[in-house]
């Protein structure tokens, strides 16, 4: 199987001699076009300079004209009317003409080779040393007619530069391949050490090394990949905080349940006994219940925001409500209780909503302290509207609050010890609330209290 490293040597390669060929069609079909009839004329030209030099000066010696002429630069061939000839200068290469072309410029015609040369060759008519690709004029000396037939002689005129533009190709195309062999290793360089961070990611090991110092999509690239790899890396460890998390919090209540389901079975026990056992055993079985809601909840908001079924209600109402349903809680425990909450029309999923009510007042009540206060308000602000609870709770630290929004994440149990909880709570009420396109806030000191922040932009 190729590598890339191949693959990309061989296409720009293959694209190097495939632009060479079109960019010498393309050529070809300028000089044909263009160029041809310019050089014809051009040609022309000089050999009706000569023919009108020969006419002025009747007396000069035709033949050591002619070599002088051939001397500078020029193939010459002269025919006179008994079809004998002499050439001037270089060999042509084809002294073949047709006998019609010769009998035509003898009668007086300018024949006009080089514009009529063949366009099918790939090798253009410049560069064509034949005696056909020349021009005509005729010519009177002495009293005898002459057919002159002359071209440059590209060999004189170009011998070094035919050598300097052939070490010029050369030297390009082999530059060109290895430059493009190294130039292509520098860029296949970071995609092989992606490739090979790619399977070690995929045995697990988030310990990559990529060069990312590149400012370019490769370097991007490998930046992003790092990122990545880092993301893996904390999620990998959520995973494992979820298995073992999960597997403490069902083992826990099992264990409860198997312990005094056993007891039960002691017929000896009391009924004061079995009353507490069964209630214990019915708690239990409510915890396990209410993680299962949970992560059936989450699964489905993560699946899709289909969940999400909106509607205008009263969000004032709704959360006096909750508190109507919370005061024994609050009494309970002693607990001072303040809200400014007027009746503002609001467009969202009142069900899901009330969840994310529901957990940060819970959490108010079961992280406070006893005879501590929570402030509840409502307002709306810059098209916004901002629910706020506010508790004198033991608080969180700082690493906590980064993390208070994951899956199975609890505070330091040395301070929570004494309240139950599944970690789950917290990263529902980010999700409803991502879902509805806000965002909440965090602001806690420990010891001191937690502030809940959520802003959720106003759909009236």
């Amino acid at each position: 199987m190729r590598t890339l490293y191949v693959k990309l040597v061989v296409a720009t390669i293959g694209i190097m001699i495939f632009s060479s060929i079109l960019a010498f069609i393309l050529s070809n079909m300028y000089y044909q076009q263009k160029l041809k009839p310019e050089n014809d004329e051009k040609i022309t030209t000089i050999a009706e300079s000569i023919k009108s030099y020969i006419d002025e000066y009747p007396n000069i010696n035709l033949t050591e004209y002619l070599e002088s002429i051939a001397s500078v630069g020029y193939q010459m061939y002269l025919v006179d009317d008994f079809r004998e000839g002499d050439f001037y200068g270089a060999e042509f290469r084809d002294e073949s003409l047709a006998e019609q072309t010769v009998e035509q410029v003898l009668n007086g015609e300018v024949y006009h080779g080089i514009l009529e040369f063949p366009q099918e060759t790939f090798v253009t008519g410049f560069f064509a040393n034949e005696l056909k690709n020349t021009i005509g004029v005729p010519i009177t000396h002495d009293g005898e007619n002459y057919a002159l037939f002359l071209r440059p002689d590209i060999k004189l005129l170009f011998n070094e530069m035919h050598f300097l533009f052939a070490w010029l190709l050369v030297l390009t195309i082999l530059l060109s391949i290895i430059l493009v062999a190294i130039s292509t290793k520098y860029l296949v360089k970071p995609i092989s050490e992606l490739t090979a961070a790619t399977k070690s990611l995929a045995e697990a090991n988030f310990n990559v090394e990529i060069e990312t110092k590149r400012s370019d999509e490769l370097g991007v690239l490998s930046q992003s990949f790092v990122q990545m790899a880092k993301k893996l890396e904390q999620m990998d460890d959520v995973r494992k905080e979820f298995i073992s998390n999960i597997s403490h919090d069902i083992q826990s209540p099992l264990s409860n349940i198997k312990g005094y389901t056993n007891l039960l079975e002691n017929e000896s026990i009391r009924d004061e006994e079995k009353g507490e056992y069964i209630s214990i055993i019915n708690g239990e079985i409510k915890r396990l219940s209410s993680m299962t809601d949970q992560l059936l909840l989450l699964a489905s908001l993560d699946r899709s925001d289909d969940l999400v079924k909106r509607k205008t209600f009263n969000l004032g109402e709704q959360l006096k409500e909750l508190v109507r349903n919370y005061q024994w809680q609050i009494n309970e425990k002693g607990l001072m209780l303040a809200y400014t909450l007027p009746d503002i029309e609001w467009n969202g999923d009142p069900a899901l909503l009330n969840t994310v009510w529901d957990n940060l007042l819970s959490n108010a009540i079961k992280y406070n302290k006893p005879d501590g206060s929570i402030n509840l308000s409502i307002e709306e602000k810059d098209e916004a509207v901002i629910v706020t609870f506010e508790d004198t709770g033991i608080g969180l630290e700082h690493t906590e609050i980064e993390r208070i929004f994951d899956r199975f994440y609890r505070a330091d149990t040395s301070r929570t010890r004494t309240v139950e909880g599944t970690g789950l709570g917290l990263s529902i009420v980010w999700t409803i609330i991502k879902l509805h396109d806000g965002s909440i806030q965090v602001d806690s000191r420990e010891g001191e209290g937690t502030v809940f922040t959520v802003k959720l932009p106003n759909g009236k």
